[in-house]
């Protein structure tokens, strides 16, 4: 009914008085706006979206605006297959799963038991080699519940004594074997990985296969991905491996007597969690996808796939470690929203050495936040629906299914492994990844962008040395080139009592060279060389001779290069200067320039060039 008078309807449409937003429209308003800055030309007649639109390293267009329009494959409901949307029917809490890599039991004991009174839910244990023996797991774990926290084991290739060690720790505590949990951890295709070296699966096979009738909910092995994503492989490329992996240790339980649904039901996958959040949710939710249909054609149920996810090691920095906090959060977050079933959120100082109490506390609390204060796990696959996610989810599952089927082809992932293929097929993303690095298309925060010259380090005692042959994959960090320059300054630094320095040449008014002055300062403090900038002085030549700094960077405008650059960069090389830059793009006019920085120019070619000049080794 309405009210006399009044002309609204009976059934109130909301909004029904604009007209409905077109593609079209939107698109006009772009292009209205990358014109206005300049990075549309007059005569483009393409759609302004393609400027906008970026590629992953595995080739997929992500571009700026999804709509319904844009439609994907349907990912079912939570709980059933293709299990995208979660492996289970509700919104539960993530197992909050801790790593603990310490040699001493007495210490590992301490710092256990502090991570599960304060929020931890499950322990991670590194052991054997260098690491905890697995004759001290029972010190390790003394006072621990372990009917209430579950014990998943990093055992390298002494899985069996770990194993044994393990459950007759559990037998000792009365538990009975019907009940108990965890991950035991056997992983020969992992250590293959790492080190280059043969592992038979069979003895891990036999060990599951004899262990399956009594402990129907302990897990045995680990198909884990962070070897291939620390080598600095792509999403699809981890996603891959993983599923390889996977599949060789089902053929290899299948030939023990295990039937295909209990031998999924023995295998826990281990993924790496980074600040990238959407790429973060669709790998999990892909990946459970294409275990789901793994399985299904492999003859049994379609599994959903038991997950852990661990914020990348790759992405840690040594360099300004506490922006890592910011970096685990949000994959923390991702990680979370994806659907992983255990997280572990590794310390901001992880990259340095071996965790304080105040990291572990971080690391933890990172979690707790997350799932207490912000009630993450309260809602059910809470990416789902959104159709930018769904349409990553699919492209990554099929880039992922290329890898894997291609590994298939190879032999399966070992003989990939063994072959070297593998190796070479990360060593190309790499080559792509490190050029993204170097010019700062992938900027790193607090170490190629924004870097704090001044910091303190953090210092840590050592982690357990991890020997590796040289035959296993790669370790990589991204910023690790950066890294490397700021080590030779700090080493010029500890010799000389002085860091390494460039004169700022400011060219021009204020207003003209401040901007890249800013970018220049920004740039050098990157490789560990300090910017001397006096700011506008009437003479830049006798203030570059007053600064005792060996090297000069023109800071201005292009119109000011163009009366300028010329004159003074001869007075510079006159008074002495090895080399004189130019913050600005390269052009044919300027005579006595040695080289150019802007944005887009290999950074870290830039300052090894410069840091070479100054001297310093």
């Amino acid at each position: 009914m309405t009210q006399a008078g009044t002309t609204e309807p009976d059934d109130l449409a909301l909004a029904a008085e604009f007209p409905a937003p077109q593609r079209a429209d939107w698109q006009r308003l772009v292009a209205g706006v990358l014109r206005k800055s300049g990075a549309l030309p007059e005569d483009f007649d393409g759609a302004p979206e393609s400027l906008l639109t970026t590629r992953t390293y595995d080739g997929i267009e992500i571009r700026p605006l999804y709509t319904a329009d844009d439609e994907a494959a349907p990912a079912g409901f939570p709980g059933l297959p293709p299990f995208s949307r979660g492996s289970r029917p509700e919104g539960t809490a993530w197992d909050v799963r801790v790593l603990h890599a310490n040699a001493d039991a007495a210490a590992a004991n301490k710092a256990i038991l502090a991570d599960l009174e304060n929020g931890a839910s499950s322990v991670w244990l590194r052991v054997g080699g260098d690491s905890l023996p697995a004759s001290a797991l029972a010190d390790a774990l003394d006072g621990v519940y372990l009917d209430l926290a579950p014990v998943v084991l990093e055992p390298g290739e002494e899985y069996e004594a770990a194993a044994n060690a393990l459950l007759d720790l559990l037998a000792a505590k009365q538990i009975p074997d019907s009940e108990v949990t965890g991950v035991l951890g056997a992983d020969p295709i992992t250590l293959l990985a790492r080190t280059g070296e043969a592992h038979d699966v069979a003895p891990a096979a036999a060990l599951t296969a004899r262990l399956a009738p009594k402990h129907p909910k302990l897990r045995t092995l680990v198909a884990d991905g962070l070897p291939y994503h620390e080598a600095g492989g792509s999403d699809a490329q981890e996603l891959g491996a993983v599923i390889a992996a996977g599949v060789a240790y089902l053929r290899a339980l299948t030939e023990a007597g295990l039937d295909v649904d209990d031998a999924a039901g023995r295998l826990e996958f281990r993924f790496a969690a980074t600040a990238d959040q959407f790429l973060t949710i669709a790998k999990l939710r892909a990946a459970r996808r294409l275990w789901a249909r793994v399985t299904e054609v492999s003859g049994g149920t379609a599994h959903g796939m038991k997950q852990h996810a661990v914020t990348s090691t790759a992405m840690l920095t040594r360099r300004d470690p506490w922006v890592n906090m910011l970096r685990t959060t949000v994959a923390c977050f991702a990680a979370g929203v994806g659907g992983a079933d255990a997280v572990t959120v590794l310390p901001f100082d992880a990259a340095i050495g071996q965790p304080d109490a105040f990291s572990r506390r971080i690391a933890r609390n990172t979690q707790s936040i997350l799932l207490e204060e912000s009630r993450l796990a309260g809602v059910i696959d809470p990416a789902g629906g959104s159709w930018y996610v769904e349409n990553l989810t699919d492209a990554l599952a099929n880039a992922a299914w290329r890898e894997f089927t291609e590994l298939e082809r190879q032999g399966g992932i070992e003989a990939a492994l063994r072959s070297g293929f593998v190796r070479d097929r990360l060593a190309e993303t790499w080559e792509k990844r490190a050029k993204r690095l170097a010019t700062r298309e992938d900027p790193i925060t607090g170490v190629s962008e924004f870097p704090h010259l001044a910091e303190q380090p953090v210092e840590r005692e050592p982690l357990p040395a991890v020997v590796e042959p040289g035959g296993g994959l790669p370790k990589r960090r991204y910023a690790e080139q950066f890294e490397r320059l700021r080590d030779r300054s700090d080493a010029h630094l500890a010799e000389h009592g002085e860091r390494p320095k460039v004169f700022l040449a400011t060219l021009g008014p204020l207003a003209a060279h401040t901007a890249r002055a800013m970018f220049a300062s920004n740039l050098f403090q990157a490789g560990g060389i300090e910017p001397v900038n006096p700011g506008a002085v009437d003479d830049p030549v006798e203030a570059f001779r007053a600064s005792g700094a060996a090297v000069a960077c023109l800071c201005g405008s292009d119109r000011s290069y163009g009366e300028q650059a010329n004159e003074v960069a001869a007075g510079l090389r006159a008074a002495g200067a090895k080399a004189v830059l130019l913050a600005g793009k390269p052009a044919e006019s300027y005579r006595g320039i040695s080289g150019f920085a802007y944005t887009g120019c290999d950074a870290v070619a830039v300052l090894t060039s410069t840091l070479e000049t100054l001297g310093v080794k």
